[in-house]
């Protein structure tokens, strides 16, 4: 789970998973909160190519299994471009990660601001892991954009808090440009990332998330995307909102 908010960084406004002060996503969703928005624009830290280069280190293709191996998920068309979800490299991304996480509309909520070894910390933990959670920098037109968490909710601490299901997998999401928040792209990607989930993941039936119940744009764009408000659930550092995105609902949508 986020820090204390998963979806403000989104891009949305508040806290949660779109959390921060815009209106788009600046998710998150962990037992953190992932929230806040990025600093300023992804592109001026340097390059991230549009295709999921190879890992080295924790988070390798045995480990990859837990979530059917993100790096080769592949591309998504969306309305605003082709999205790709590549998975954090340190040496590549700990500078842009570490300046959207201290942007004070991030740092608010997924609590990750301060020197670059805050943020490393944190990476390092997931990189390092049995694989349950691949943090990825998510790119958009060949720019990166966001960071995201994809994690087995069915796995994570979160799992204690309401009635978790076999592959239950959730999202954290904060959108990093200024520029790229309040535009309506929180709730574009999340349904594009959700869409990317239920169809290279054939074992998990919802895609979860759990902004702060205080964040109702972060909440309003996981409803865009095509989530459902479940229940309201007491986490160790926030009351937050379930929201599920269900399968069996995908054509419907």
């Amino acid at each position: 789970m986020p820090p204390s908010d998963p979806i403000a960084a989104t891009g949305i406004a508040a806290p949660a998973t779109t959390d921060v002060a815009s209106t788009d996503v600046a998710s998150g969703t962990r037992s953190r909160a992932v929230s806040g928005a990025g600093i300023g624009s992804a592109s001026a830290h340097g390059t991230v190519p549009g295709e999921p280069p190879p890992r080295a280190g924790g988070h390798d293709d045995p480990l990859d299994d837990l979530l059917d191996r993100v790096a080769a998920w592949g591309p998504a068309d969306t309305p605003a471009g082709v999205f790709h979800l590549v998975p954090v490299r340190i040496d590549r991304d700990l500078p842009l990660i570490s300046r959207w996480m201290n942007d004070p509309a991030a740092a608010a909520f997924w609590e990750l601001a301060g020197p670059r070894d805050v943020a490393e910390d944190h990476l390092r933990t997931q990189l390092a892991g049995d694989g349950r959670s691949v943090p990825c920098v998510g790119i958009l037109g060949g720019t990166p954009m966001s960071y995201w968490e994809i994690y087995r909710a069915d796995l994570d601490p979160l799992a204690r808090h309401y009635p978790a299901r076999p592959q239950d997998t959730g999202i954290h999401l904060l959108i990093g440009a200024v520029a790229d928040r309040g535009r309506g792209l929180g709730g574009l990607l999340l349904r594009a990332v959700a869409d990317l989930v239920l169809a290279q993941r054939p074992s998990c039936a919802r895609v979860i998330a759990e902004p702060d119940m205080r964040n109702t744009p972060s909440i309003a764009a996981f409803l865009t995307a095509g989530f459902r408000f479940s229940a309201e659930v007491d986490l160790p550092a926030k009351r937050a909102a379930l929201i599920v995105r269900d399968r069996s609902l995908q054509l419907l949508m």
